[in-house]
Formats: C-alpha cells, structure tokens, sequence
C-alpha cells in the first residue's frame, strides 16, 4: 500500500514541491509539482502565510512524510541568498513536522548511500525518471525533490 509524500527543495525565496504515492517498491505515482513562491512584503508575515499554506496543504492531502533537502555549505562563501533560503527550509521544517513525520536529507548523504552512482548522475537519467515515476509529468527542476523521497523509502 502506498502513502503520499512530498519531497522538498528551497533555493532563495521559493519551494520546490513534490507530492507522490510512494510504494514500498516501484515507481512514485506524481500526483502533483508545484513551486511555491514567498509572498512580497513583509517577511515575517510571508513565513507565517507559507506556514499556514504548508500546514494546509499537508493535512488536507493526508500527507504522512515529507523529505526535504538540507543546506548545504558554499565553497564559495556564504551569500545572503543562502541566509534566506535556510530560513524558508526552518519554516517548511516547521511546518510540516507539526502535521507529519519530516525528515532532512543532504544530497552528499544521497549521493553515498542510494544505488551506484552519484546524485547527479541520476538527475540528469531521462530514463532512470522514465522507469521511477509515472502520473503527472515532472519538471527536469523537481527531480531532486523526489529523488530524497526514492532515497528514504
């Protein structure tokens, strides 16, 4: 029997969202792939809008884990965009922990210990994604939310 997840990303001011049926084997069915932008103005008020709106999201859909994809260091210093995104990643955390089991994942810790290849290797599989997901088509953009979801199952 299956379950939905959703698999997370956050780059700046935006959420990566997957939500799948995940079986314990085989392919994810894809019910849905969305990008959830931070509302303009006030930050303070934005967070507590995407808090609410995740919150929702998760407990209307029945929602049973969410694995979202840690920080990760910057070779190159760490810039404001970094700041910004980490806070939005402690926000979806929150979010989804008060409804659901939510687990983080760090693509290195992927790369390790999910098949034989290295996480980027497989993002960029067009057929690895053909033979794991079936649904609603998946943006090229989403695939490493779902891949931490193939990767925690």
């Amino acid at each position: 029997m299956s379950e939905r997840w959703l698999g997370v990303t956050v780059s700046g001011e935006k959420l990566i969202i997957v939500d799948a049926e995940v079986p314990a084997t085989g392919p994810l069915t894809i019910v849905s792939d969305q990008t959830i932008a931070l509302p303009n103005g006030d930050r303070s008020k934005a967070y507590g809008t995407i808090y609410q709106r995740l919150v929702d999201y998760a407990t209307d859909n029945s929602i049973k884990k969410v694995v979202i994809k840690e920080s990760a260091l910057s070779l190159g210093g760490t810039k404001k965009g970094h700041l910004l995104s980490a806070e939005l990643r402690g926000v979806a955390m929150c979010a989804f922990g008060s409804v659901c089991n939510t687990k983080t994942m760090a693509k290195a810790r992927v790369s390790k210990t999910f098949g034989d290849r290295k996480t980027d290797e497989y993002l960029a599989d067009d057929s690895f994604w053909q033979a794991e997901t079936n649904g609603k088509p998946l943006r090229i953009g989403s695939r490493e939310a779902v891949i931490y979801m193939l990767a925690a199952r």
